[in-house]
């Protein structure tokens, strides 16, 4: 999936801003979250998100449910690297993590069942963090 918001802004914007939200709100972890325009579910008010660094995994998921007004018969999941994480990591473990992989993308799968057991659709999502312009972190730590 491409992410519209890397592709409109540079990647020396995006690390500007990333470091000086780090700066000004060490204990936050910036979040971008874009939608795939083919998903049929609830829009986000915005894109870019600042939750706290101990907001854990499951809090995010309720958090992001919410925005997007999904039914209890639809499922969430984020994957980071293919796995997901435990509901109990906070987002700032997850942001640490994905700094010292350089990689700092994570993806939100909504899995909507159409009829009991049978089949699903996916509809994907996107967040990434704002410091994933952050490639080289062993000559430029933030």
């Amino acid at each position: 999936m491409k992410f519209r918001y890397k592709e409109e802004h540079p990647f020396e914007e995006r690390r500007r801003d990333g470091e000086k939200i780090r700066k000004k709100h060490s204990n936050y972890v910036p979040v971008i979250v874009e939608k795939n325009p083919r998903a049929r579910v609830g829009d986000l008010d915005k894109k870019k998100y600042l939750v706290p660094s101990d907001l854990t995994v499951g809090q995010f998921y309720f958090l992001i449910r919410r925005k997007i007004q999904l039914r209890a018969e639809e499922a969430l999941f984020f994957f980071v690297d293919d796995t997901i994480p435990p509901t109990s990591a906070t987002m700032g473990a997850l942001f640490e993590v994905r700094i010292v992989d350089f990689h700092a993308q994570l993806y939100i799968y909504i899995l909507r069942f159409l009829e009991p057991l049978s089949s699903f659709v996916i509809w994907t999502f996107s967040f990434h963090i704002i410091e994933d312009a952050i490639q080289n972190c062993s000559t430029n730590p933030i």
